[in-house]
């Protein structure tokens, strides 16, 4: 979508704080003994308390208002029965519509008051990865800018990238064109980002892994059982000069 009137910027920067703010109001109330589905409850109760709607659920009949993953989980986790302990890596990604206007946002973080230092590195990777390439993003640069941020801070940190999950275009659709930014340098990727676009920049960020699987509930993505991976996201509209990040 390219935000073309006062009424579409007013418009995405109310859902984006709204959903800044459920996100937000998520992670804290993340806690040991929590099960995902009551975060979930939770994280919709307060979006609706402010006039928006679940966008997965919405858009895809997504039996959850959020997606929340755990550990392994990568994107697009079923909020359930699972009880979060200390030391869980969770990953909470919100997406919410209110007047015809989506945004969308994520971020992981460790259940519990401690932060091991190996999920801390992580977690600094992440949020690094999503800042540089949120420096790039500019109106005449190329698309592929974006994933070699994202890639080159991840692999300066010594991990690696989700290389088949990527950022999207956004706005009065959940997705939107560019239907796939890539999380790396992808060459051939000659695309160039236009004044008042309106986008999503996620990283996903491994600890070894390149490639998400189904899991068998139709829904979960996954990596191999000891790999972990962070996302951390952003909605932003394009500008020549510093993106307005509306999340």
């Amino acid at each position: 979508m390219i935000a073309a009137t006062q009424e579409d910027i007013d418009r995405l920067s109310a859902i984006g704080s709204i959903v800044s703010r459920t996100l937000q109001f998520m992670k804290e109330s993340v806690r040991p003994g929590i099960t995902t589905l009551e975060l979930d409850q939770m994280g919709e109760a307060f979006m609706n308390s402010l006039g928006a709607r679940s966008a997965p659920r919405l858009m895809y009949n997504f039996p959850g208002a959020t997606c929340i993953c755990v550990n392994h989980e990568t994107a697009h986790g079923i909020p359930g029965p699972r009880v979060l302990k200390d030391g869980d890596l969770i990953n909470i990604d919100v997406s919410a519509e209110k007047d015809g206007y989506f945004s969308d946002s994520g971020a992981s973080m460790v259940v519990g008051s401690v932060v091991p230092p190996k999920f801390e590195r992580l977690l600094k990777a992440g949020r690094e990865s999503l800042e540089n390439a949120l420096r790039v993003a500019r109106a005449g640069e190329r698309i592929n800018l974006i994933g070699k941020a994202i890639e080159a801070t991840a692999t300066a940190a010594g991990y690696s990238v989700i290389r088949n999950l990527g950022s999207h275009g956004i706005g009065k659709k959940l997705h939107d064109e560019p239907s796939f930014i890539a999380g790396f340098y992808d060459k051939s990727d000659q695309r160039v980002l236009e004044e008042n676009q309106v986008i999503t920049i996620e990283p996903f960020v491994s600890t070894g892994a390149t490639r998400v699987r189904e899991f068998g509930d139709g829904w979960t993505l996954i990596t191999k059982p000891h790999q972990r991976t962070v996302q951390f996201e952003h909605t932003i509209i394009v500008t020549k000069s510093d993106p307005i990040i509306l999340t």
